[in-house]
């Protein structure tokens, strides 16, 4: 459709009103384009640019440094931080002895432009502390959580201060709290909130003697992730990660918390506006087959994700089950929404006439004959129903995922530490 197609214009003055000035989802070239895109009335190339976002989404990969002395667990912790147990297919192996020898690629499986690496012990013959950084190729790392299962020592200061020094972040994560909270409880004075103050305060107190000034370190258990100070480091790393990364990240943490979840909703909120937009640009071309196909289409691929994303697919599932020692049937008793596996052109086709009726076909041939404002019509209707039920699918969706983690974390106390 080109620009100068006054039919475009219409369609951007009745849909785009509300979105003129704020784009969420899109960077600032991204939205400059695309409000270059509506004062030219080119509708085509305002959907190319948010094609070309998405894909960039798709694309941008994040590399996660996991590093330690020997021992402290750094393969259990990335593998929590993936969402899988220790004994589950793809993870990381773990030991009573130094299992990892060089640095090692750890994809997600869901999303595999999120990159964890389990990078050798820091401090051990092979690796000491003055060419760390150059062993384990520091550059390719976004950034680097430094683990301790006891206290952290001069060679997790230096270390911290070597990559400091080359602009990169770093994070100190105190491992295995669980087994500290365990043989604390035979203790008659025993209290969980002082034992958790007490190990922070001697961490940051050995950094501090080290050299570092203001050292903040988070407390945390592999075996028990959504408790301690997980939450706050997903927060934290979530905070300090430019955008398109943050989305990725995002979308690739477990869903043990609720303030994860309540994320998660609202950064794909961000984006079904795009998905609407895509709908609409194809309805204004007076191909009504065409449109509707390609809107079960963008349905069908975005309610898949929404339901990866949140964790309601077979091997999530019967993953979370296993962790939290429930049955995956307990865990589906409470989900309203179908499976990812269950996502079918016919389920997307049924959405999409009780949204619309069942003459949505015969709809969208008869509007798109009727010049300009038939085309108008039919690409309005399509941002419309596309946008309104993808908002819909999601809220569904997410709150699915509140009820299984409720369900999951039954009796182990709060979701949103």
């Amino acid at each position: 459709m080109g620009k100068e197609d006054g039919t475009t214009k219409i369609l951007f003055g009745s849909i785009f009103t509300k979105h003129r000035n704020t784009l969420p989802g899109l960077s600032e070239q991204e939205t400059n384009e695309i409000k270059a895109a509506i004062e030219a009335g080119d509708l085509s190339g305002a959907a190319y640019v948010v094609q070309r976002s998405d894909e960039l989404l798709k694309k941008t990969e994040l590399n996660i440094a996991i590093t330690g002395e020997s021992g402290a667990g750094k393969s259990s912790f990335l593998n929590a931080l993936r969402g899988l147990g220790d004994e589950d297919e793809g993870s990381a192996e773990t030991g009573v002895v130094e299992t990892t020898k060089e640095p090692e690629r750890y994809q997600h499986s869901k999303y595999p432009n999120v990159i964890f690496w389990d990078l050798p012990g820091i401090g051990t013959p092979d690796f000491g502390p003055d060419t760390y950084l150059r062993q384990v190729t520091f550059n390719r790392y976004d950034f680097f959580i430094i683990l301790a299962s006891e206290r952290f020592r001069a060679n997790h200061a230096k270390l911290a201060e070597e990559i400091h020094k080359m602009g990169k972040k770093f994070y100190f994560v105190r491992s295995k709290v669980d087994l500290d909270i365990y043989n604390e409880k035979r203790k008659k004075s025993f209290n969980e909130e002082r034992t958790l103050e007490k190990i922070r305060n001697d961490c940051v107190n050995h950094l501090f003697r080290e050299g570092m000034s203001s050292p903040q370190v988070f407390l945390v258990s592999s075996r028990e992730f959504q408790k301690y100070d997980s939450p706050k480091l997903q927060k934290k790393l979530l905070k300090e990660l430019e955008s398109h990364k943050k989305h990725v990240f995002l979308l690739a943490l477990p869903n043990l918390s609720e303030p994860i979840l309540e994320k998660k909703k609202k950064v794909l909120q961000r984006q079904i506006w795009k998905q609407a937009l895509k709908s609409c640009a194809i309805a204004a071309v007076p191909l009504p087959a065409l449109s509707v196909k390609c809107d079960i289409g963008i349905l069908v691929n975005n309610m898949r994700e929404y339901c990866e994303s949140f964790g309601l697919d077979d091997i999530s599932l019967i993953i979370l089950a296993s962790q939290v020692r429930k049955s995956v049937a307990e865990l589906k008793d409470v989900i309203k929404s179908p499976l990812a596996n269950k996502i079918s052109k016919e389920t997307a086709e049924k959405l999409l006439r009780e949204a619309t009726g069942e003459g949505l076909m015969v709809v969208k041939h008869f509007v798109s004959m009727i010049p300009v404002i038939g085309t108008v019509f039919a690409a309005e209707r399509s941002f419309t129903v596309t946008y309104r039920m993808l908002n819909s699918f999601l809220d569904g969706v997410a709150e699915d995922a509140q009820r299984v983690l409720v369900k999951a974390l039954d009796g182990e106390g709060k979701t949103n530490n």
